[in-house]
């Protein structure tokens, strides 16, 4: 009886895998070869039960909220900041369209097959003196004026009253004339009352508005420029250029600053409310100016600010680029401090009679006029309301903003 020999496929130990199992390696004794299966070494994972998962719990994660993000999350749990942003975005919606709520010239009018909008002269009366209908009708545009004209139409403003000028009778159809002194009480046609001479409170409150906020943003901008760039200089460079630029800022805050906003003025030939803002923002910078020259000193050491050294970046981009945006948030609470300080300086400049001449509608002005004559309460109240209520909100806005971005304060109110 023959034996059958074993079937290899080559005996040879080269060609053998390097895993293979020889026989009598399993304790079995010596006898027919087996050929035994080849395990890998290794299982290669799978991409579907390792990589997949793991790129969606990364998705899954939440993102990180960015510095201004936390800030707003922040200032929103104060109900008296979201009360005082909503009301200074009202009297900025009320500034912008100021002409077409109260006022005595046309939103938008059609006179001899051309349009025009009159009403810009509020904002800058040489826009008014080249429109043809101004010329035509010598600014006094009434709606019996347009009714004569064939195909000629005007769309008025809310409130038929000016802030410059008393309207007379019949100007406006079936309307009598402002009345003026202690009978112009408020009325039907004169909700607010008028002042001495006949010009209705809410048209000068309407439209001192814009004048309010245009100190306001104005001269606290020119004051930010000023004190920003000074503290900046003062705190990156530091040694002889700090110790100037301190100094100047020292002797600044030794004046009487509504002393020196008056002898300013008293320069100028013919102040105006351009100028009021130029002198507000010149006086107005030291406390931003110290501010920032703190955060400059702080945040000069730090990592970031060495490593743009290092790879080459200019003084002027280190201090704005990297310096400046991470040095912004402290500065922003004095910032919205001064708008309500520039609003209030401007107002008691009007009342002591050194503000912008006329025709200009200052809340102040209104409350000069009540001081003379107290039996005239609404010039008192309706514009000592409205300083009041535009003073407060910018004071809660900043401490809204102080309390969002300082980590102490923040600390406190978790």
């Amino acid at each position: 009886m023959s034996k059958s020999r074993p079937i290899t496929s080559d005996p040879s130990p080269e060609s053998a895998p390097a895993n293979a199992v020889p026989a009598g390696a399993l304790g079995s004794p010596a006898g027919p070869a087996k050929v035994l299966q080849q395990q890998p070494a290794y299982s290669e994972p799978s991409r579907t039960s390792s990589i997949k998962p793991a790129d969606a719990s990364a998705r899954s994660l939440p993102k990180g909220r960015g510095f201004w993000t936390e800030v707003w999350r922040r200032y929103r749990k104060g109900p008296l900041g979201i009360v005082a942003l909503v009301y200074v975005v009202l009297l900025t919606i009320i500034a912008i369209l100021s002409p077409a709520i109260a006022g005595t010239k046309p939103v938008i009018c059609k006179y001899k097959g051309g349009y025009s909008m009159p009403c810009l002269g509020y904002f800058y009366e040489p826009w008014e003196d080249k429109l043809e209908v101004a010329q035509a009708f010598r600014k006094r545009y009434t709606p019996k004026k347009f009714e004569q004209e064939s195909g000629s139409w005007a769309i008025w403003p809310l409130v038929f009253q000016d802030p410059f000028r008393r309207v007379r009778a019949n100007e406006w159809p079936d309307q009598p004339g402002n009345p003026s002194g202690i009978e112009g009480k408020p009325s039907q046609y004169n909700l607010l009352g008028t002042n001495q001479v006949g010009i209705d409170v809410l048209a000068v409150l309407v439209h001192g508005t814009r004048v309010a906020l245009l100190v306001g943003f104005i001269s606290t901008g020119i004051a930010a420029a000023i004190g920003m760039t000074l503290g900046a200089l003062a705190g990156y460079f530091g040694g002889w250029v700090d110790i100037l630029i301190s100094r100047l800022i020292e002797v600044m805050m030794c004046i009487p600053t509504l002393v020196l906003i008056l002898a300013l003025l008293a320069i100028v030939d013919r102040a105006t409310i351009w100028h009021t803002m130029v002198v507000l923002g010149v006086t107005g910078w030291t406390s931003i100016a110290r501010l920032m020259r703190a955060e400059f000193l702080k945040l000069r050491t730090t990592e970031y600010v060495t490593a743009a050294r290092a790879i080459g970046a200019s003084q002027a981009r280190v201090m704005f680029r990297h310096i400046l945006p991470n040095a912004l948030a402290p500065v922003l609470v004095p910032i919205t401090f001064g708008i309500a300080s520039a609003i209030l300086v401007e107002n008691a400049l009007s009342f002591l009679g050194f503000g912008s001449p006329p025709p200009s509608a200052s809340w102040g002005t209104l409350l000069s006029a009540g001081q003379r004559n107290l039996e005239m309460w609404w010039l008192v109240v309706f514009p000592g309301l409205a300083i009041f209520l535009t003073v407060m909100a910018y004071n809660l806005i900043g401490e809204g903003l102080q309390e969002a971005t300082d980590p102490r304060l923040r600390e406190g109110t978790k």
